[in-house]
């Protein structure tokens, strides 16, 4: 009975503490509690992987996927760690009992180090007094063991297996929550060093060994059961990889590279180490390319790394994780497989350093920033790969040219656009390539941009997109190491005419342009600039008369508002608008255009664009059937405003007896002064 109370007053003694600093292995168990609440006190809910004997406090994510590692995983309702099941009761009802370090070994069920512990004449040590913390081998951890170590260990059990079990023990008591992240406890072997981390999933691992069963509180300490024997770690990262004959191209790259010493210096470092036939299979064009270019050979390097030990025990599934060459990499895992970007490459896993650990993998990560661009052509956008290289272009993209691919999404790329003779395609997907390298970052608006074929391209930026003449980039643009790749939702259609070229060519804008001309505003449409015109085709003025007309072009301030009101001072094209929403572009006349774009289709003030984004040189113009008007200005002539109410019907438009139209100063229009130089005559 004073047994049982001690051990009672001792938990509650512990949890009070703990409560105060609790750890994400502590609130994993907790949660874990909850999620058994229902199977009566003290019960966990633990998650075991279908075919093996692996089991996991798991996180909420793993819990509501019912996998781990992409594999099925069962429900199990188990004592909590420091609990206890009684006959004939509900749940766990009882706090298990205390005992020496020695003792509770056979209570956590770690009879093989209980038994290993009696061999090697540790048993004393361990159930005498002291503060202990003891990281102690399952007896599947034991059974894991390679034969010829673990009989090496039991043939000289006064030596090497109380040395072995001595650097399990660290001679200070040491809970979860006292085991943080990166932390380096000292073993009672040597003073050798036993690495610990603490993930955020909960994981605590020692050495890359997991805790299974934690914080089984002794009179004498604490016992925590690990998933394997832990070996002693006394290299770096770089003494690994120097001596491994499967890591010799890796050793040189590094060298190469100026990264070796970094590899030796004291860190939290994991370390994809490529084999030798990895770097094979990579090629030798590649592997002496990229060798050739220190700057690209430390991105490879680097994309290999992260400033973090991943412990393959601490991956319950696919997180990203950004390398120390500033890309992201996703570590994943299938079964007891671990997966890079989804692959399964890792050959051999938790090579435990003192500044890391090390995977050993079979492919090597080859990061954009180490490829050439048309190596970043990805399978949105093959086809746009496959058309360069067959008409010719790919000699324009040679390794030691910087150059920038805007590449639209192989939907671009329908029957019709196929179906252009291949001299016409060729000119178009000549559009597609720049001079010079340009990222994403580097774009501004207003900027203007060089094609291989010396035509320039108009950059705008818009609130939620940016766009080049009338194509705009989706999300995927990437850097290579000799320019950039931009990916295009459309074809592009450089800018060849001005608004009012485009206009006559068409030829159907007659009256518009006809009373542009009596405004005075026809230069607008020609001179240099960036516009966007509503142009109102002459369907929009159906069934007028010549009165009409002469009606219209009586009053010279009245036109001027309702031509200007259908330009506004800037290049707005349907991708750039914000999808979905009312978009406000002020007109030249002063009022508010209202312009949507949804479902491909653009509609200003409720009226549809029936042809949009056709570029000019200086703008882009949207085709209307529909004369527009702006609905904050009145009408004071009552002819005028019978006429008007024939042509715009989408508004009510306001009667004002006696309303004046204001003067617009026209000061977007360029003026043009000609000098004239009269020779003399010489005598």
């Amino acid at each position: 009975m004073k047994l049982l109370f001690a051990a009672t007053f001792a938990l509650f003694v512990l949890s009070t503490f703990d409560s105060a600093d609790s750890s994400a292995y502590d609130k994993i168990v907790s949660h874990s509690r909850i999620r058994a609440r229902k199977e009566g006190p003290n019960v966990c809910a633990l998650q075991q992987v279908m075919g093996t004997k692996k089991k996991y406090f798991s996180t909420c994510r793993n819990w509501y996927q019912g996998a781990i590692c992409g594999k099925k995983a069962t429900v199990l309702y188990e004592c909590c760690p420091g609990y206890m099941k009684l006959d004939g009761m509900r749940g766990c009802p009882a706090v298990a009992p205390i005992d020496n370090v020695y003792g509770t070994l056979g209570l956590v069920k770690a009879t093989s180090t209980q038994k290993y512990s009696d061999m090697s004449k540790l048993r004393p040590e361990i159930e005498g007094s002291g503060s202990y913390t003891f990281f102690a081998p399952s007896n599947e951890a034991w059974d894991l063991l390679d034969d010829d170590m673990r009989n090496a260990l039991v043939s000289n059990v006064n030596i090497e297996l109380y040395n072995a079990l001595h650097y399990h023990m660290s001679n200070k008591r040491l809970l979860t929550k006292d085991l943080k992240n990166g932390m380096t406890v000292t073993s009672m072997y040597n003073d050798l060093g036993l690495y610990i981390n603490h993930y955020s999933n909960g994981i605590v691992t020692v050495n890359c060994a997991r805790i299974i069963h934690g914080n089984q509180v002794a009179t004498n300490g604490v016992v925590h059961v690990v998933d394997r024997v832990i070996s002693g770690v006394g290299r770096t990262i770089q003494d690994v990889i120097e001596v491994e004959d499967d890591l010799s191209t890796l050793s040189d790259v590094a060298l190469n590279a100026g990264l070796m010493e970094k590899l030796g210096q004291a860190g939290h470092y994991t370390v994809f180490a490529p084999t030798n036939e990895a770097f094979e299979r990579l090629g030798i064009d590649v592997l002496e390319r990229i060798q050739d270019d220190k700057k690209v050979l430390q991105a490879l390097l680097k994309y290999h790394i992260l400033d973090s030990v991943q412990c393959s025990e601490a991956i319950m599934s696919g997180s990203t994780y950004e390398t120390l060459e500033g890309n992201n990499i996703v570590i994943g895992c299938d079964g007891d497989s671990l997966t890079v970007n989804g692959v399964k490459m890792v050959r051999k896993k938790d090579i435990v350093t003192t500044n890391g650990v090390i995977h050993l993998i079979d492919e090597v990560l080859v990061p954009d920033s180490a490829k050439q661009v048309v190596e970043l052509v990805g399978a949105s956008q093959s086809t746009f790969g496959d058309m360069i290289s067959e008409l010719g272009l790919a000699a324009a993209m040679r390794p030691e040219v910087e150059y920038t691919l805007l590449a639209p999404i192989n939907s671009v790329f329908t029957g019709e656009v196929m179906a252009v003779d291949q001299s016409d395609l060729k000119l178009i997907l000549e559009n597609h390539i720049l001079k010079n390298k340009i990222t994403l970052g580097q774009l501004y608006n207003g900027q203007r941009l060089e094609t291989i074929m010396g035509k320039w391209l108009r950059v705008f930026i818009y609130r939620t997109a940016v766009c080049i003449e009338n194509a705009c980039l989706i999300r995927g643009s990437k850097e290579g190491s000799n320019g950039a790749l931009h990916l295009m939702r459309t074809l592009l259609k450089p800018a060849q005419k001005t608004m009012y070229e485009i206009l006559m060519e068409h030829g159907g804008f007659k009256i518009f342009l006809s009373l542009m001309e009596t405004a005075g505003l026809t230069e607008v449409l020609r001179q240099e600039g960036d516009f966007t015109l509503f142009a109102p085709s002459d369907k929009a003025f159906e069934g007028l008369s010549t009165s009409d007309m002469e009606l219209l072009k009586s009053d010279m301030n009245a036109l001027r508002t309702i031509l200007l009101y259908h330009i506004n001072g800037g290049i707005f094209i349907g991708g750039g608008l914000e999808t979905g929403v009312t978009n406000l572009l002020k007109s030249l006349q002063g009022s508010n255009l209202r312009v949507i774009f949804a479902n491909n289709t653009m509609q200003v003030n409720s009226v549809q664009v029936p042809e949009s984004d056709i570029m000019a040189t200086n703008g882009v113009v949207h085709f209307v059937n529909r004369l527009l008007y702006p609905a904050d200005v009145p009408v004071g002539n009552q002819n005028l405003l019978t006429l008007l109410k024939r042509l715009i019907r989408y508004i009510q438009i306001q009667y004002i007896s006696g309303y004046r139209y204001q003067e617009i100063p026209l000061t977007f229009i360029k003026r043009t002064v000609t000098r004239v130089v009269q020779e003399g005559t010489v005598m």
